[in-house]
């Protein structure tokens, strides 16, 4: 009789996120002395797997620990991690204990041009991946306030300047036809904006910045600078129902699978 093969206990990595968005990955790894490297692969990449490797240390007590600095350029998608032996197939990193607030309170100075964001979160089967957003430059959506059957908000951008010109997009995302201009009011790095839900059509409106007005460029409005990896799932909001002179229609803003922020048209359910 064939005996089953003796299970492995899956390895897991502590995760402590600084300030300045790096991340310190901490490998429980008793009797495993030949691990070589924590691999970040990127996921649904069509050319092969993009990876980025870094040098497991001892760091005491059976643990090996892996630093991701913020200087390390990490571009934009999830990466699975995993820990390489010389000769071993790769494994697959499961959650310890994370310890995010730090990202929670971070404003980065944008001086070099971009924001660069790390979140490690859990998948649905219970394995390590870090969420990366890497924007240049980029808007940050501040809170959300639902009112008068439409949304305000204040806004910060990162990499670049605000103008006088400047102004928001709502671009139907399903539509070629044209954007909608939506104003706001600059406050040195920072913008207000209101968008009215009556004028938009059943679909979905992406929200979308112009610092530079229409000479400049067009910055996707996102919320991405705090420990939630995804915010579709945790952040929603009650939708509105709007009457216009067609047709009843509900509304309500929410933030996608990437964090950035939208607006859902549709009419009612009979």
């Amino acid at each position: 009789m064939t005996m089953p093969a003796p299970r492995v206990a899956p390895l897991r990595a502590d995760c402590l996120a600084d300030s300045a968005g790096g991340l310190t990955f901490d490998v429980t790894a008793r009797g495993t002395s030949d691990v070589a490297h924590l691999v970040l692969r990127r996921r649904d990449e069509p050319d092969g797997h993009e990876e980025v490797a870094l040098p497991l240390v001892p760091a005491g007590d059976g643990r090996l620990r892996a630093a991701l600095p913020s200087t390390v350029a990490l571009p934009e998608g999830r990466w699975d991690a995993y820990v390489c032996a010389a000769d071993d197939e790769p494994r697959r990193l499961v959650p310890g204990t994370t310890d995010l607030r730090s990202l929670a309170a971070r404003t980065p100075s944008g001086s070099r041009g971009h924001v660069a964001v790390r979140i490690p979160y859990a998948t649905r089967q219970g394995n390590l991946t870090v969420r990366s957003w890497l924007r240049a430059p980029h808007a940050e959506a501040g809170d959300l306030r639902l009112k008068d059957a439409g949304l305000t908000l204040r806004g910060r951008v990162y990499g670049t300047s605000l103008t006088p010109e400047a102004y928001a997009e709502l671009r139907d995302r399903h539509s070629a036809g044209p954007a909608r201009r939506v104003e706001v009011a600059v406050d040195q790095d920072e913008f207000d904006l209101s968008v009215a839900y009556a004028p938009l059509a059943p679909g979905i409106w992406d929200l979308w910045l112009r610092p530079g007005g229409e000479a400049g460029p067009r910055v996707r409005i996102a919320r991405l600078l705090d420990d939630i990896a995804d915010k579709k799932a945790v952040l929603t909001y009650p939708r509105t129902l709007v009457r216009t002179p067609h047709e009843p229609l509900e509304a309500g803003p929410y933030f996608t699978r990437d964090n950035d922020l939208s607006v859902s048209v549709t009419r009612p359910a009979i």
